[in-house]
């Protein structure tokens, strides 16, 4: 009885999927994933002490693990086929307006020790990650990159997101030039993905480790707004319609739509993983036509 339960569990879809992409996966990648989820516990253990505010570091985290896998895969295909330069750019500046705040101010860091240094280090790393990925992928493989399909501009998206947090922002830092760089980074990071689903749907195909890639900037995404939700009621602002806080509105939607953008890559990569496994490429154009 023992040995046929086991079987059968070995011959779940889930089981199945996660051998394969075992199987399937780099073991540069693999590394990744098991360093990240060691340096997370640590930090969540020993820093923070277990303090639920730490979950906004932990996001920090899976961003930089996002952020290496693409890197892994740039340096073993030595091609620049399939990422979109201007979501790095808009990831770029994400990082760096969060960084003009929190490496100095104290009004959207965790409470917890976490936010002393590690916090503003993750996201410092991430920051170096992508500025050497836009080196690789704008310099030295600059005769693979898809600058036609990459069609949407990061400088337009950028001042836009600046506009509206210079109307939306909160008063955590108590200077609103930085409250408002903190919430452009929030805009900035929140439609990064834009341009590397436009370039995925011009191409049709997503490369497994880009697919990766995305998945992590959602769960960042997802430990944020679980920060901000616990904090919500701590994000002051000065209301401009009687007593709504557009300030925590401007947040949550932000957080809301990221989501929705990445809902329907989301349901063709568990889809395509589950039929093909974790490590192959995502075909959008099979994908979809199994779906219609």
């Amino acid at each position: 009885m023992l040995c046929e339960a086991m079987l059968n569990l070995s011959r779940h879809p889930v089981l199945c999927a996660f051998s394969k992409w075992q199987a399937e996966t780099p073991a540069p990648v693999i590394a990744a994933y098991s360093i990240c989820l060691l340096v997370a516990a640590s930090v969540y253990h020993f820093i923070a002490g277990a303090a639920f505010s730490s979950v906004i570091t932990m996001s920090a985290i899976v961003q930089c693990l996002g952020l290496s896998i693409l890197s892994i895969q740039v340096l073993t295909s030595r091609s620049a086929a399939g990422i979109s330069a201007e979501a790095l750019k808009l990831d770029a500046a994400s990082i760096a307006f969060r960084l003009s705040s929190t490496v100095w101010l104290n009004g959207y860091l965790p409470v917890d020790a976490s936010g002393d240094f590690a916090y503003q280090f993750f996201d410092a790393c991430s920051l170096f990650v992508v500025l050497w990925l836009l080196c690789r992928v704008l310099v030295t493989h600059k005769s693979t990159y898809q600058a036609e399909e990459d069609a949407c501009r990061a400088s337009t998206v950028v001042m836009a997101c600046f506009v509206l947090a210079a109307l939306l922002h909160a008063d955590e830092d108590r200077r609103p030039i930085f409250d408002t760089l903190w919430m452009t980074g929030l805009f900035a990071g929140v439609v990064a993905v834009l341009p590397q689903l436009w370039l995925s749907s011009a191409t049709g195909k997503v490369e497994a480790l880009t697919s990766h890639y995305i998945a992590a900037l959602a769960l960042s995404r997802v430990l944020s707004g679980m920060f901000m939700w616990a904090a919500r009621n701590h994000i002051n602002c000065l209301p401009w319609v009687g007593g709504i806080n557009h300030a925590v509105v401007a947040i949550f939607a932000a957080h809301i739509l990221h989501l929705v953008l990445l809902a329907d890559f989301a349901f063709m990569y568990m889809r395509s993983a589950f039929e093909q496994g974790f490590g192959s490429p995502l075909d959008l154009r099979s994908v979809e036509g199994a779906c219609v």
